[in-house]
């Protein structure tokens, strides 16, 4: 799948609008566009096709994949995520965009449940020496959780989790903290049964990221994440 490619051809064949030139003040005008990106992160779901407004922006997405940002016009569009190559819809749904602003939507739960994430994208540089994280508890399988956000190999036995009682589908604000390297454990709520380690992550100074936490292929344990990157 090159997404780069879709993208570009999305652009092309109208999802941002047509341009108009200023010496024209009577041609079509391009449309103030919002930044969208999605996320597959239905784990029984097959590889899918994304569609804005019945065009298709993207094509045979698979679990866990992530997108670019796509340009699309202002105000409420249409998203449908269908199984690749058919038009059978798994997700059909209307969401309003504001222009200047960044979106990320995620196809969320298994299959039979499945509903879109919305998620509004604060790409807004953190202060100097600083980054940005955001988690999101997007495995369909696991229960509430409560999430540890620590330098590696701290002991959580005696620590307070950096978010509490966090169900499905729910996610955090942006966390401002210094750069560096930190550990992210995930687990059962009121419990220190880790369920997700994500291990040494290395994050540096004006980065912004998102943990998403996820099932694994076909649902269930063991489960596991992926860290989408917001902003470099």
């Amino acid at each position: 799948m090159k997404l780069t490619t879709l993208m570009a051809l999305a652009l092309t064949v109208g999802i941002a609008g047509p341009a108009c030139s200023d010496d024209d003040p009577t041609g079509p005008t391009t449309p103030a566009t919002a930044n969208v990106r999605v996320v597959h992160a239905s784990p029984d779901a097959p590889n899918v096709d994304v569609l804005v407004d019945n065009v298709v922006v993207l094509t045979n997405v698979p679990y866990e994949a992530v997108s670019g940002y796509l340009a699309v016009p202002a105000g409420t569009r249409n998203f449908k995520v269908n199984a690749t190559g058919t038009s059978t819809s798994v997700i059909n749904a209307d969401v309003a965009v504001t222009a200047g602003m960044n979106y990320t939507v995620m196809a969320t739960g298994l299959v039979a449940a499945i509903e879109p994430l919305v998620l509004t994208d604060d790409l807004a540089s953190p202060a100097a020496g600083n980054v940005k994280v955001r988690l999101v508890h997007a495995a369909a399988s696991a229960p509430t959780v409560d999430i540890y956000v620590t330098a590696p190999g701290a002991d959580i036995s005696m620590m307070s989790p950096t978010l509490s009682g966090v169900p499905f589908r729910g996610y955090s604000d942006y966390l401002e903290v210094p750069a560096g390297t930190y550990q992210v454990r995930i687990t059962v709520a009121g419990t220190k049964t880790v369920a997700i380690d994500s291990g040494s992550l290395a994050i540096m100074a004006g980065e912004i990221r998102s943990g998403v936490a996820l099932d694994n292929s076909g649902g269930g344990a063991p489960f596991g994440a992926i860290v989408l990157a917001d902003k470099n």
